[in-house]
């Protein structure tokens, strides 16, 4: 039989595990429970037990719940901004900050020289990985935005391209909603002949930024997701554009108009150009082939002539 206080020594994980369990229940409320526990849990580490029990040291434990922590906020600031889309205007602090916390969590090394360091412990301890598969839903995320786009270099904020687009676009908005309540007592909900031309011109403002955006971002752009802008400049110009085109039924003059008329009106002339210069040019060559019969026909006139003179 084993003496009483090998059978206590063997009981003080168990105890410790639930001391920590009932500290988790209780919530932060019963604070003396959990400081017990985490004494408990040292003087366990400190007693020689093995080192590769599921423990963290108090510097990891702290990088963790930083880490948690920043990834509650930016998955509540993603769901809450879903639509309309505004993730990277919203949401790149929050971005930001989770990553400066993997980094920490990536570089750190844990105090004592028995143990393994935080980011062994944390980042590659088990099969699930569950913080590397976190960060890497939020990087992919986040490109998949093109968030980059527009953001400044450092991004720390939304970049002067990006601020006059959304400034476009809230006037544009806002120019909607005054021409619809000036004439929706006088006109029937299919004319919005007022909001056609009375937001006309912010609208086109907005419509040839957003193209030359494109345009400077193709020009520019080697990743993958190049050929996009960000997706809060896409999509609050795809409701923009919904609003004027499907529900307004505003049309835009065509820019192109006077191209299109010059390349059609000379492709339309072409075969008869073609045709033009072909009979002119086989009537020249029936002229060359009678002018020396002509005069052949005028020298034996003149033969005939010496002949009877």
């Amino acid at each position: 039989m084993a003496p009483p206080w090998c059978l206590c020594w063997a009981l003080l994980p168990a105890l410790a595990l639930a001391l920590l369990g009932l500290a988790a229940a209780a919530g932060p409320r019963q604070t003396p429970a959990l400081e017990l526990a985490e004494e408990l849990a040292e003087e366990l580490w400190s007693a020689g037990l093995p080192g590769d029990l599921p423990e963290l040291e108090p510097e990891c434990r702290s990088l963790l719940a930083a880490f948690a922590e920043g990834s509650a906020a930016l998955t509540g600031c993603l769901g809450r901004r879903a639509r309309p889309v505004r993730l990277c205007q919203g949401c790149h602090g929050h971005y930001r900050r989770l990553l400066a916390q993997y980094d920490s969590i990536a570089r750190a090394v844990g105090n004592s020289s028995e143990s393994h360091n935080c980011a062994k412990s944390i980042l590659t301890s088990d099969r699930l990985q569950i913080v590397v598969t976190l960060s890497e839903f939020f990087n992919e995320t986040w490109e998949a935005a093109n968030c980059a786009n527009c953001l400044k270099n450092s991004s720390e904020g939304l970049s002067n391209s990006t601020e006059e687009f959304l400034d476009l676009f809230n006037k544009s908005l806002t120019c909607f909603e005054h021409n619809l309540q000036g004439q929706v007592t006088d006109l029937s909900p299919n004319n919005y002949t007022e909001v056609c031309k009375n937001c006309n011109e912010t609208y086109t403002r907005l419509n040839d930024l957003y193209n030359h955006l494109q345009r400077m971002n193709r020009q520019g752009g080697e990743s993958a997701h190049s050929a996009h802008l960000c997706i809060d400049v896409e999509d609050a110009m795809n409701i923009t554009r919904k609003l004027w085109s499907r529900t307004f039924n505003c049309s835009l003059p065509c820019s192109d108009t006077v191209p299109v008329i010059a390349v059609s009106s000379f492709i339309l002339f072409l075969p008869i150009v073609f045709y033009l210069s072909s009979f002119l040019h086989s009537k020249q060559k029936k002229r060359i082939l009678i002018l020396p019969k002509r005069i052949q026909s005028n020298a034996n006139l003149v033969n005939i002539q010496e002949k009877y003179s």
